[in-house]
């Protein structure tokens, strides 16, 4: 069936919310592509550069990037063209820890972001694509079309809607932020800018979470001179895993008869390691491969399989999949040598404050005992709030209230098909709304890797086109 031609009958309007490298990385593709008629494309971000969001926005020396330079890219079909971005203006010079033994470059993360705003910069410059630097208050449907209001007064009119903002900053668990939050080095959101100048060189640091987020941190102050002990708590224990020292070859095959169960894919998965194992091939071989062939595994696997996916077993594949750089690897093997870095399995039963310090009380995963411990600062690092997306921005939370948006059902997103239409919660897809990158994880599967939101960014512009194609050919001429 095809689509009613929009509305107006000037250009027709593409508002992308999110300028970081899932709302660029539309623009970008959108611009460069077949849309029987040239669209007006708006990116709504407040940042002054468009394609760093939150990840590559960073001035900290020690955030780099955790893939190689020579599988990041914007262009999904041309991954080595960041590193040759990187060559062409010898941009690591200044720092000499970004090359590796092996050849290989780990960059510091702003880097990237850099690259991307070099991308967009031509298509600003000639008005292919728009920048309003702004942060959207709300999104309303009116009369067939998008009515967008901005921090800044403005009032735009869009008939397609492309939602790329970040996901939620984390939660602190239980009731540690209101039991902490007059602590003048209790850092819920280390997403905000100079949240850890709070910390002083010698303080007893709790860390909550033991992700990316926790040896990035642990690796920032490292790089500001701290010396003092660091625990790191998280329900498992498990700590990121580095690279393998030399590149892997995939290993196994998860397709043919691809199993509906998340128990069988986990046997196979184990199956496979230790085949591989005996071929001389380590676990990121495998574990790449699953990777590589995610979206269709997780397509054959039915919701309340995801739902248990997601549950049990996601923290062993994040730390797994989302690898380490090799710079802040070191740093953590050093700590942990040293005897500054402990890494628990438990949880944090309770914590309060006593003078100028933190009592918490830990709960070691497999010991009935607590521990009681006192700290100077307690940090934050539990990974993105999922749950709570509709609550992280008032205009999200209306677009649910009015019918436009829902959750996805395994949690880890808004509801989308697979054409990345947004769904409502009538069970409805709205083909002018769509959803890019991570927040459309629900449905197709692995969507936090830098390869996979470019791959998406790519295929969202693609779906946009289309439609954009199908209006201009059923425009009736002027």
């Amino acid at each position: 069936m095809q689509s009613k031609p929009f509305p107006n009958s000037e250009r027709p309007v593409v508002a992308i919310i999110g300028g970081g490298v899932s709302g660029a990385g539309v623009a970008y593709h959108l611009a460069r592509a077949n849309c029987g008629e040239r669209p007006v494309i708006q990116v709504f971000e407040p940042r002054a550069e468009l394609g760093r969001g939150l990840a590559y926005d960073t001035d900290d020396p020690a955030h780099r990037i955790n893939v190689p330079a020579a599988k990041m890219s914007l262009q999904p079909d041309e991954l080595g063209e960041f590193q040759a971005w990187i060559e062409a203006r010898d941009a690591v010079a200044g720092d000499p820890k970004a090359k590796q033994p092996d050849g290989s470059l780990f960059p510091r993360r702003r880097l990237f972001g850099e690259y991307v705003a070099s991308l967009l910069k031509p298509l600003l410059e000639d008005g292919r694509v728009r920048h309003c630097r702004a942060a959207v208050t709300g999104v309303e449907r009116r009369a067939g079309r998008w009515t967008i209001r901005d921090d800044k007064g403005g009032v735009t009119q869009a008939d397609i809607v492309a939602i790329a903002t970040s996901h939620p900053p984390p939660a602190a668990p239980g009731r540690l932020a209101s039991r902490l939050a007059g602590h003048p080095r209790f850092v819920a959101d280390t997403t905000k800018s100079a949240a850890l100048d709070v910390i002083r060189p010698h303080d007893r640091v709790l860390v909550i979470g033991n992700g990316l987020t926790a040896a990035d941190v642990i690796a920032s102050l490292a790089e500001r001179g701290h010396d003092g002990p660091v625990t790191a708590i998280s329900r498992r224990g498990l700590r990121s895993r580095g690279h393998a020292p030399v590149p892997q070859p995939l290993f196994g095959d998860f397709l043919a008869d691809a199993t509906h169960s998340a128990g069988a894919l986990l046997a196979r998965i184990r199956a496979a390691i230790d085949a591989a194992k005996a071929e001389g091939i380590s676990w990121h071989g495998v574990l790449d491969q699953v990777r590589a062939q995610g979206y269709d595994l997780w397509q054959a696997l039915p919701v309340a399989e995801r739902r248990r996916l997601v549950r049990h077993l996601r923290p062993y594949w994040d730390v797994h999949r989302f690898r380490i750089a090799p710079q802040v690897e070191a740093v953590l093997d050093a700590a942990i040598a040293a005897g500054r870095l402990e890494i628990l399995a438990g949880s944090v039963a309770d914590a309060r404050i006593e003078g100028e310090f933190i009592l918490c009380i830990l709960q070691p995963r497999y010991q009935r005992q607590p521990l009681e411990r006192s700290y100077d600062a307690v940090i934050v690092t539990t990974g993105p709030a999922h749950g709570g997306i509709l609550e992280t921005q008032p205009w999200l939370g209306a677009l649910a209230a009015n019918g436009h948006l829902s959750l996805d059902p395994t949690g880890l997103g808004l509801a989308c098909t697979g054409h990345s239409e947004a769904i409502g919660p009538s069970g409805e897809a709205d083909p002018s709304l769509l959803i890019s990158g991570p927040l459309a994880r629900g449905t197709f599967g692995e969507l936090m890797g830098l390869p996979q939101v470019t791959e998406h960014a790519f295929f969202v512009a693609t779906e946009i086109a289309g439609k954009l194609r199908v209006n201009a050919k059923n425009t009736p001429p002027a």
